[in-house]
């Protein structure tokens, strides 16, 4: 591979906004991929991938260079340095790689590689919880899924077309895909590829949603006709699903804190031929409690630290901290004591997270079913997905119901 002097300098100043001013890693791709309309799909897929792996190895390969935070720009082109002698990329001779001690680079890979915190590149308080929470050998296998690339994962949209025709018509416009067993809407993208400029993307045939995710709406059991709640709606990717499994019948009330997420939701069901769907923003207690026994099935998926999701997030690593974790658990139990007066009696409540945490998963289901509210719930049953055994995001959903 030959490396291009704009090409690189994209991935420097994208590294800088990343790591030094706190900006948000898939914000700063989608503007750098941007900067240059002559670039081809080559080209940006350079820019978007060396930055993700820069971002996903910051500590191994700060570790290597010699080089804290903040960063410099001198810094930065040693950290680029790393990662492209760690890659067999031979380096042109530029002022930035001048005296890269190559041979040096890879001796203290191998030393490094030797222990865990370092070889999977995360903070020493992240490798604490995994081990107190999984155990060694699980965490071990676990954090090393989590920082492998994640593969672009499809749902099929059933209010539009099937999933033979999803690929076939994919198929025309060059992009192959792959069926996955137990996954009954997810189609696997062969080769990584701009879906979004499809024209089976913008006439809502498909979503992007990992197949971990994916599961989710399915588990909720939810039938034609009923009336759902999707309380943490967020931008609907999980709410669209679960209007399809509906059949577009029934009523969907999907809820958020954030009304700029709902608008989002608003523009991808238009795309997508929902119409069952009623947006509500919460800016106060009064839309919870207008619906405290009335929905047939309610979806909590929580907010929480995020650790299933490190493959497509790889900045949160750096972004996370302990006592946010410790915080999200207080408002999941929240949550939870609330929300759960929603469903009515015989009803369903799923609780779910993208997170591999027992302390955030089956953890607040038992606390919950041990409070007062929980004790009108009977536990049905739970799915738990890690990375190392399923290939996708790591997952947590439990299934309960309302005592008739």
């Amino acid at each position: 591979m030959r490396l291009h002097r704009n090409l690189c300098f994209a991935v420097i100043d994208g590294l800088l906004q990343i790591f030094n001013e706190g900006d948000y890693a898939d914000k700063v791709i989608q503007q750098l991929l941007k900067r240059d309309k002559r670039w081809g799909s080559r080209d940006r897929g350079f820019v978007a991938e060396t930055t993700y792996d820069i971002v996903r190895w910051k500590r191994l390969y700060a570790e290597i260079a010699n080089v804290k935070e903040p960063f410099s720009r001198d810094d930065m082109w040693r950290l680029f340095a790393v990662w492209a002698t760690l890659r067999g990329i031979k380096l042109p001779d530029w002022k930035y790689f001048e005296n890269t001690p190559t041979r040096k680079i890879k001796g203290k890979f191998d030393e490094l590689s030797k222990v865990r915190k370092f070889r999977e590149s995360i903070p020493d308080w992240m490798d604490e919880i995994g081990i107190n929470e999984l155990g060694e050998d699980i965490w071990t296998k676990e954090i090393a899924a989590l920082n492998k690339q994640a593969d672009v994962i499809l749902r099929v949209n059933t209010l539009k077309t099937n999933k033979k025709d999803l690929q076939l018509k994919l198929q025309s416009e060059n992009i192959e895909t792959e069926f996955l067993p137990n996954h009954p809407y997810a189609l696997k993208l062969m080769e990584r590829s701009n879906v979004f400029i499809t024209e089976a993307f913008k006439n809502g045939w498909f979503e992007v949603q990992d197949a971990s995710s994916q599961l989710v709406a399915s588990f909720l059991d939810v039938k034609s006709g009923m009336k759902v709640v999707d309380t943490c709606a967020g931008s609907g990717g999980k709410t669209l699903h679960l209007a399809s499994l509906m059949e577009n019948k029934g009523q969907i009330v999907a809820m958020d804190i954030y009304e700029s997420k709902l608008k989002k939701l608003k523009i991808r069901a238009r795309r997508n031929g929902v119409h069952n769907i009623d947006l509500k923003v919460i800016e106060s207690t009064k839309p919870i409690k207008k619906l405290y026994n009335k929905a047939d099935r309610v979806l909590i998926d929580a907010p929480c630290s995020g650790l299933g999701v490190l493959r497509r997030n790889p900045d949160a690593k750096w972004k996370l901290e302990l006592e946010f974790i410790d915080n999200i658990k207080k408002v999941q139990q929240d949550i939870l004591q609330q929300y759960s007066r929603i469903v009515k009696s015989g009803g369903k409540l799923v609780y779910a997270t993208c997170s591999v945490l027992p302390s955030e998963n089956q953890e607040q289901v038992q606390k919950f079913l041990a409070s007062e509210s929980g004790k009108d719930f009977i536990f049905v049953k739970e799915n738990k997905i890690l990375a190392h055994k399923s290939g996708f995001d790591g997952f947590y959903m439990a299934l309960l119901e309302r005592k008739q």
